[in-house]
């Protein structure tokens, strides 16, 4: 969702609202077509229609739009995206219900006296590791986990070993005139960038990683997105590994106040 505009990259939200009601009402169509192993759970799923739409790729469009994924901008941008989605989820919902009546539990659900709804709930951020591989994309809210790393499989099914490296961080640099192989193969080894001197500040910032970002951002951002979700938000605050007791309380603590649903740190 990421356009160019007079030269300016920005968020095409008209294309996003219109995919938030497609999603909405693609989710609604797959509680019909699911197979449901007993018979009280397909009771239950078709008595509540609980659906929930997420986002991935956020880390992604941070770099395409050119703001670092710790800052106030990037807190900003999160809240109005996270709030259209919801808006546009709930619209959709109510229209759908229009269409083809509202969940049956709505007369004793919290939403009775509003209009009524198709599902009990339409937003969560679910924890979408393999899909992100699968789409080539950033996972979830999650930052980039490394500008360069191997995904290893090893069982007795499968031996396998994927390297990536990130393709915006190689198209930056080209662009901006300093990438070589010297500087190739020293993000290959570190997997990083924030502390290789050679590389501009301003793309150091852009290409913070999962490791390097302070707790406090991570929590931070969990708890914008989980404003406008109506679900819980899956979101792994990631320490240092000399991290204290301290920092992970600190962190609990913030996710406490900020009113996030849940917290998973992993240090």
């Amino acid at each position: 969702f990421v356009k160019e505009s007079g030269g300016k990259k920005e968020v095409d939200w008209e294309k996003l609202k219109e995919v938030t009601a497609l999603a909405t009402r693609f989710l609604d169509n797959v509680i019909e077509v699911n197979p449901y192993p007993l018979a009280q759970i397909r009771q239950t799923v078709l008595g509540i229609r609980r659906i929930g739409l997420g986002v991935g790729g956020w880390a992604d469009m941070l770099v395409g739009l050119g703001i670092p994924y710790d800052s106030k901008e990037a807190l900003s941008l999160a809240d109005k995206i996270m709030r259209t989605i919801q808006e546009e989820a709930t619209k959709a919902s109510k229209d759908l219900a229009k269409e083809r009546g509202p969940f049956p539990l709505w007369p004793i659900s919290i939403y009775r006296k509003e209009a009524p709804r198709r599902n009990s709930t339409v937003t969560t951020i679910a924890p979408p590791g393999t899909i992100s591989i699968i789409a080539g994309a950033s996972s979830g809210i999650e930052p980039l986990f490394a500008i360069a790393f191997q995904h290893i499989v090893k069982d007795k099914h499968l031996d396998r070993k994927l390297s990536f490296v990130n393709p915006k961080f190689e198209e930056i640099a080209k662009e901006k005139g300093f990438w070589s192989e010297e500087i190739k193969n020293k993000v290959a080894e570190k997997g990083v960038i924030r502390d290789i001197e050679e590389i501009p500040q301003d793309v150091r910032a852009l290409f913070g990683t999962a490791h390097e970002i302070d707790p406090e951002w991570h929590v931070r951002v969990q708890a914008i997105f989980q404003k406008y979700t109506e679900n819980a938000v899956s979101k792994t605050i990631n320490l240092r590994h000399d991290s204290t007791v301290e920092d992970i309380k600190k962190a609990y603590l913030l996710a406490w106040e900020t009113d996030c649903k849940g917290i998973t740190v992993f240090r």
